[in-house]
């Protein structure tokens, strides 16, 4: 059956590429045929074809769960988080009942104005403890180095240190959100989830479904949807600096409708996804005088593999109530095409309807000369 199928595919391109030089109108200046043909048939060598079926629609849920079981991270672990300094942030550091070693608030002067900077070098100077050690460092372990240092002059010393001013590390919120920006990367744990909150949630013309995620030139994609429809919360990461969150829009999250249907077209795909049975209504479903039942295909581009398969193509039989359910269970993908083939009978008949008036005008013209009326 999956032979007959290819061949069938296989003929019916070869035969829509001849028959430009069969039907009137249908031949375009400049192209050469026979070249495109053989090329066409090697391509389509290398198309795998399936019929869609209870068994398909089985092992494409399985492929799915078993890649998402491969792509899974392990849930985050922000119980231990702890903040790392850096080069820019701001120290406020207090010594009790040694008010000469704190920096007294002034009326309109901040902490982070008061406070100690970070410097380019990666050291903070404070009394009795010049070029400290900071960047790199978390709280406690600067905390350990100073107490370490005061001790020399001051017996127990008890040190106060907060950060005040956030300047060293940030990540960036683009794309399809209601306030892309900028946003630091502080003491409080910062989360995929909690960025695109902060930058005021996701746009009317946002893709729902999936956000990429780049860190350190690698780019990997968020399935957004499974985190609030399903809790798959190891979708979820813990944001560094540099890290880069981007929300596409759906203008890209489309599939194609063309052929034999009564409104052809294009059909974005929304947060809940697109089933080809959805597709087929969506246009207005398929023209019941003249569309092949049998012909409803989807064309799927394929990755770069191995195996040199350049495209799945999927056949569903559309004849009978049993197909319409599998259908709505199988699911498109962004830039699919989705193509109904015209029933040959029709495609017979439209062929005579061309051919007619060509065949009608030669008459007359022969009758004319007959008559010797030709002038």
């Amino acid at each position: 059956m999956l032979k007959y199928s290819k061949k069938l595919v296989v003929s019916l391109s070869l035969l829509m590429l001849s028959s430009c030089s069969m039907i009137p109108g249908s031949h375009m200046e400049g192209v050469d045929v026979e070249p495109e043909t053989s090329t066409l048939a090697q391509d389509l060598s290398n198309v795998n074809i399936s019929i869609i079926d209870s068994a398909l629609i089985s092992q494409l849920k399985d492929n799915q769960q078993a890649y998402t079981k491969a792509k899974k991270h392990s849930p985050m672990a922000i119980e231990g988080y702890d903040y790392v300094l850096g080069i820019g942030d701001v120290l406020s550091i207090g010594v009790w009942d040694h008010p000469e070693l704190t920096i007294p608030a002034a009326v309109q002067r901040t902490a982070a104005f008061d406070g100690f900077r970070i410097q380019a070098d990666g050291t903070i100077t404070y009394a009795y403890a010049a070029n400290v050690p900071a960047a790199g460092k978390t709280i406690r372990q600067l905390h350990a180095i100073l107490v370490s240092k005061l001790s020399r002059v001051i017996e127990k010393p008890q040190l106060d240190i907060k950060i005040v001013g956030f300047n060293s590390q940030r990540a960036y919120v683009t794309g399809e959100v209601n306030k892309p920006g900028v946003y630091p990367v502080t003491e409080i744990p910062l989360t995929i989830i909690d960025a695109l909150n902060q930058a005021g949630g996701l746009s009317a013309r946002a893709d729902w479904r999936t956000v990429t995620f780049t860190r350190n030139n690698e780019t990997e994609i968020i399935k957004l949807d499974d985190f609030y429809t399903k809790g798959d919360i190891t979708q979820n990461r813990l944001l560094k600096h540099g890290d880069i969150l981007h929300v596409s829009r759906t203008d890209n999250q489309k599939v194609f409708v063309l052929g034999d249907v009564n409104k052809a077209g294009s059909i974005e795909i929304n947060r809940y996804g697109l089933s080809l049975a959805e597709a087929l209504s969506d246009v207005g479903g398929l023209n019941e005088q003249t569309a092949n039942a049998n012909g409803v295909f989807v064309l799927r581009k394929r990755p770069d593999n191995q195996e040199g398969i350049i495209a799945d193509v999927y056949q569903l039989h559309a004849q009978n109530v049993i197909a319409l359910v599998l259908a709505d269970q199988f699911k498109l993908q962004p830039r699919d095409i989705v193509y109904v083939t015209t029933a040959p009978i029709a495609r017979w008949n439209r062929l005579i309807s061309q051919l007619v008036p060509t065949i009608t005008a030669l008459e007359k013209i022969s009758n004319v000369k007959t008559d010797g009326n030709f002038f």
